[in-house]
């Protein structure tokens, strides 16, 4: 009984949500230091660069639109696009006189 009750509370203390550490070994020299060059390109640490990366990998792709002319055009590409009429334009007006 007294194991049980240990087994628990140490299962409740390891597997609180909290944060995991990984390792990754035989990086070569060459994606290390791409890494330390696309980490300092956007201010962040290695560390940090390789949290990025990770959230980016395995977050849904709906969630990745880079940008409403991006998403647009994925919503009407299957259906041939979209054809606007040209919109009829009248003459310039004059400029406005401040003198």
């Amino acid at each position: 009984m007294q194991c049980m009750q240990c087994l628990q509370c140490c299962r409740s203390r390891c597997y609180s949500g909290g944060m995991a550490t990984l390792t990754i070994r035989n990086v070569p020299d060459h994606e290390r230091e791409a890494l330390r060059v696309r980490a300092a390109k956007n201010g962040r640490s290695m560390e940090a660069e390789l949290r990025a990366i990770l959230r980016d990998a395995i977050t849904p792709s709906a969630k990745k639109e880079v940008d409403l002319a991006t998403s647009i055009r994925r919503i009407v590409e299957p259906i041939g696009g979209i054809d606007l009429p040209e919109i009829a334009r009248g003459p310039a007006r004059e400029p406005p006189d401040f003198s």
